[in-house]
């Protein structure tokens, strides 16, 4: 075998080997020297390891599968894992949105004592608008509602006292406080009826309250009062459009006379020349 170097000169020199060392080439095969394999021999140097692979291919398939799965499970214990911190984050960002709230509402309740309505209504609202969403901030948010309604109430403003408390009673539907104020609104603004049902509502949460029982007995007089007054309004608008009508004929509704039923209430109509 033929071994090449160089030396410092640049020369290449070769040395070979003895030649008693030097395997005899076989029969057919021509050699330069070099000890090389036979293309039988590198065929077979070949083809050993595809046969290996080819006999292990399903066990190199089910390696893969069981990494797979593997990695499958890793990633889903990640994800859980990031979805706890965030919950986590997310329930300390709540405490924390309701602790300003609650803050705000007695900021509020201390400028209410104060006579200081307005500067209390902002503070009320400040709350509501940082109250974090859901059930957690649901009672401090229903309080802000029915005490923006009370510094309504003191300044004389009854539609939106009404408004504040139906809000409030939307998050609370057993307010009762929400309830009677709503009511007493209602009652200021001759809205008889609907105060009356605010205050069969209370009574329906606690039979025991005097305050709701006497404004309904006080109120039911009032209420029918308001009924009649309307309906003497209504049959006014009638008559006046009924002889604009009748008018063209000759007629009025003079013609026609309305007797009130005093067992049913009821109306009936005769007509007279």
């Amino acid at each position: 075998m033929a071994v090449i170097e160089e030396d410092s000169s640049g020369q290449e020199e070769v040395k070979s080997k003895p030649p008693s060392t030097a395997a005899a080439a076989p029969s057919g095969y021509s050699s330069d020297g070099y000890e090389t394999a036979s293309e039988t021999e590198l065929n077979d140097a070949v083809s050993e390891p595809e046969i290996h692979l080819h006999s292990n291919g399903n066990e190199d398939q089910s390696n893969v599968s069981d990494i797979k799965k593997g990695g499958d499970e890793v990633r889903r214990e990640v994800k859980d894992e990031q979805q706890e911190m965030t919950e986590a984050m997310d329930t300390k960002a709540i405490e924390i949105a309701l602790a300003k709230a609650t803050d705000a509402k007695n900021e509020g309740n201390s400028l209410f004592k104060d006579g200081l309505y307005e500067d209390a209504l902002s503070k009320y609202e400040f709350a509501v608008q940082i109250s974090p969403d859901g059930p957690s901030s649901s009672e401090v948010r229903s309080i802000c509602h029915a005490n923006r309604a009370a510094c309504f109430s003191k300044l004389g403003k009854h539609e939106e006292t009404i408004k504040e408390c139906t809000k409030a009673l939307e998050l609370n539907p057993t307010y009762m406080k929400a309830l009677l104020r709503r009511g007493e609104a209602r009652e200021k603004l001759e809205q008889y009826e609907e105060s009356i049902a605010d205050m069969t509502k209370i009574l329906e949460l606690d039979p025991s309250n005097d305050q709701a029982r006497r404004t309904i007995i006080r109120l039911k007089p009032l209420a029918e009062e308001k009924r009649e007054k309307m309906k003497e309004e209504m049959i006014g608008k009638l008559k006046e459009m009924g002889n604009s009508l009748l008018g063209r004929f000759g007629m009025s509704v003079d013609n026609f006379k309305a007797v009130k039923d005093p067992n049913t209430g009821s109306y009936s109509v005769s007509f007279q020349q």
